[in-house]
């Protein structure tokens, strides 16, 4: 009897350990993550153009000529939202109201449906484009499938899951990445053309690498970019404010 109990106790106090070492092994990952460097850091002050607001998300709000589009962006794992603040306020300068939604551990994975509050909170924009980078942009077409407000889709470095099919749905499709990417699989991300509606536009930025659509530094394991940081930016949301007002 006390053989059993003896055996009981070990096999709990085991699967115990092991749940502990699970439990702590996770908060060691997500407490490593990119972090905003100066770029995005001094993008986040508001100025003539445009409002900036940290309110949970991170909000950009044009002063004048607001164009009644919101874009929600959501960021890449374990990237900081501000640090694509220098995308969102280029954006947010042309007229159109930008969200970065803060992700929980910054996994886009743990808050796949964060644009639902976003949206929820600006009634007076009915129309709404989602994008997001890498995991975040996976999180994103998948929303994008699931919600009639959604009529564009932007991904950055990034690709749909297979099951997620856009082929048949009336929704704008842009998909960026860089020539020099090392983390994605480009292969994929190019392959991704066969569920997407026809007129989705496949654009490759030359001389770009992964973690050029953010301010955060480099990325491990991604390539060499042979163009400025901040020109990788501009020329992203360049294409993206074409798509936006496409939409006009």
């Amino acid at each position: 009897m006390k053989q059993k109990k003896s055996l009981k106790f070990k096999i709990f106090t085991g699967i115990f350990a092991l749940l502990i070492l699970l439990v702590a092994g996770f908060f060691i990952y997500v407490s490593s993550y990119y972090k905003a460097s100066s770029l995005a850091l001094d993008s986040l002050k508001s100025d003539a153009l445009v409002n900036v607001e940290e309110n949970g998300d991170i909000l950009f709000e044009p002063v004048s000529n607001n164009k009644n589009i919101g874009f929600i962006f959501y960021p890449g794992a374990k990237v900081e939202a501000s640090a694509y603040a220098p995308l969102a306020k280029e954006i947010a300068a042309k007229g159109y109201t930008v969200s970065i939604a803060k992700m929980s551990f910054n996994l886009a994975i743990f808050s796949p449906n964060k644009a639902d509050s976003i949206i929820s909170s600006h009634k007076d924009i009915d129309t709404w484009v989602i994008g997001g980078h890498s995991l975040g942009g996976v999180m994103a077409a998948d929303y994008a499938l699931k919600n009639d407000k959604i009529k564009g889709l932007v991904l950055l470095a990034s690709y749909p899951q297979s099951k997620t099919n856009l082929s048949n749905q009336p929704i704008k499709v842009l998909s960026l990445w860089g020539s020099n990417d090392k983390v994605a699989d480009l292969t994929k991300v190019k392959d991704a053309k066969n569920i997407m509606p026809s007129d989705a536009q496949f654009i490759e930025i030359i001389g770009g690498n992964h973690g050029g659509f953010g301010d955060y530094g480099h990325q491990k394991g991604d390539g060499e970019s042979s163009i400025t940081n901040k020109q990788q930016m501009t020329e992203t949301s360049q294409y993206i404010v074409e798509l936006l007002d496409s939409l006009n």
